[in-house]
């Protein structure tokens, strides 16, 4: 396999850490109220385990309110018990065949703990991608051994594999900024 086919490969799978990581921090709570705070949480809907993204409306009509409209109303209870046993911390207030979400400002020492579980995050995101940055090069050194690649290529190939980690490792930094900022914000 060529060295421009491996790193072209190894790229793609570090773009996909990058967006593991937003879908990820969507869920760290900041001060706004946000559907994504709840949109990933799974719900019992007749026995399937099923995204509450899937099976309701959801709005966000003020800065601290999160509307969830099923489109199911015999799903109520089910979606209510299942905002109960996730980590969000916020009480369902079910009125008729809708539930809202009173999202409580955040104190600063829960906004210090936010932040820290962002960068924890973050982290976990750049040992993935010194993970694939390892792996790339080992099948670099791999397709030199077998004669398929020249030993300047896999020079070059190990220099171009460590910019693009370079590359993703500042966006995961300016990705995790941005989130700090945001939490942080009263």
């Amino acid at each position: 396999m060529p060295a421009q086919k491996i790193i072209s490969e190894y790229e793609h799978k570090m773009e996909k850490t990058v967006e593991v990581l937003k879908d990820e921090l969507k869920a760290v709570r900041s001060g706004l109220a946000s559907t994504a705070l709840v949109e990933n949480i799974k719900v019992d809907y007749y026995g399937t385990p099923t995204l509450l993204k899937q099976l309701a409306t959801l709005a966000t009509p003020q800065s601290d309110t999160i509307i969830i409209k099923p489109f199911d109303p015999g799903s109520v209870k089910e979606i209510e018990k299942a905002i109960k046993n996730s980590d969000i911390s916020i009480a369902p207030i079910v009125d008729g065949k809708v539930i809202r979400l009173n999202v409580p400002p955040l104190s600063e020492e829960r906004r210090k703990h936010l932040v820290g579980q962002a960068k924890q995050i973050g982290e976990q995101a750049k040992v993935g991608l010194r993970n694939l940055r390892r792996d790339a090069i080992k099948h670099l050194e791999q397709e030199e051994e077998g004669g398929l690649i020249t030993e300047d290529d896999l020079e070059k190939g190990r220099k171009h594999i460590d910019d693009i980690v370079k590359k993703y490792t500042d966006n995961i930094d300016h990705i995790i900024k941005s989130k700090s900022d945001e939490i942080m914000l009263k």
